[in-house]
């Protein structure tokens, strides 16, 4: 099974090729443009039976400023891909987010929940999903949320572990959010998962794809200062005191209703946050 990885550099991309191996064929931007339909056909012209979106516009406040560009590649770049895998009768999967919900339903969602995206990244990423699901006869969408991976975000200039581990070594004064809830997962596990989903042939459909369970930023900052032994004083905030540009749901953790009828079980975040950490060898 040949399966494409658009967006191969990046941090879910690369754990997928590592997944997927030797059926692995990496696509970086200099393959393709998911902007351009022609771009996409053009990439994918050695037929493969799967095509995994992972390109994507992560910044979420710039967005807001940037909503063309974004729309461009989360939703118009999706619409262009599912064309191009329907061309040659490839499997799709497009990489979507725990950000489509508005975090009013306090608790975790699952996949039958109604998404309604609060800020424009999200609605780009929900009008990708919706471009899926309307031109592709095949498709997977594999919701991931707050993802960290050993080789970073370029969007976003690292992750969150990295950053709050460099701020301690730097003694520099952390503050974190603790009023956000959300579903911290490893990249590695979320492309096991996809990688899953595929080999064993699930229905067709959305897959929340997230590890398990939930916490807030403040929570998941102490737990990576626990795991090191880091005695950090952090300060809690309020996500309202950063005066962000986009509006941010309030609790958007993920769950499965769907994955364990099929045997696959999410491992709890906080079991992969420790082989993060020691895959870092920071521990």
């Amino acid at each position: 099974m040949k399966v494409a990885v658009i967006g191969a550099t990046g941090q879910l991309g690369s754990d997928l090729i590592k997944a997927f191996g030797e059926d692995a064929v990496p696509l970086g931007h200099n393959d393709i443009e998911v902007k351009s339909l022609s771009s996409c056909k053009n990439a994918l012209k050695f037929l493969p039976e799967v095509v995994i979106n992972c390109a994507a516009y992560v910044r979420v406040d710039d967005a807001e400023d940037e909503a063309e560009e974004a729309f461009a590649i989360n939703a118009v770049g999706a619409k262009n891909v599912a064309i191009a895998c329907e061309s040659i009768g490839a499997v799709n999967v497009y990489i979507s987010t725990d950000y489509v919900f508005d975090g009013k339903k306090g608790e975790s969602y699952v996949e039958s929940d109604l998404p309604n995206p609060i800020n424009v990244y999200s609605l780009s990423k929900y009008a990708g999903e919706i471009f899926t699901r309307n031109y592709s006869s095949r498709y997977y969408i594999p919701r991931v949320s707050s993802l960290y991976g050993v080789k970073g975000a370029r969007g976003k200039g690292g992750n969150f572990v990295e950053t709050m581990i460099k701020k301690a070594e730097n003694r520099e004064e952390i503050k974190v959010v603790g009023d956000m809830i959300m579903s911290p997962t490893y990249t590695r596990d979320a492309a096991d998962i996809i990688h899953r989903i595929l080999k064993q042939n699930l229905p067709y459909g959305i897959y929340h794809c997230s590890n398990s369970g939930y916490c807030s930023w403040l929570e998941f900052a102490s737990a990576i200062f626990s795991f090191m032994n880091f005695d950090i004083a952090i300060r809690q905030i309020s996500y309202r005191e950063l005066n962000l540009k986009a509006a941010r749901p309030e609790n958007s953790s993920l769950e499965s209703e769907k994955l364990e009828k099929h045997g696959i079980n999410h491992r709890n975040w906080r079991n992969a946050l420790k082989d993060y950490l020691k895959e870092k060898k920071y521990i």
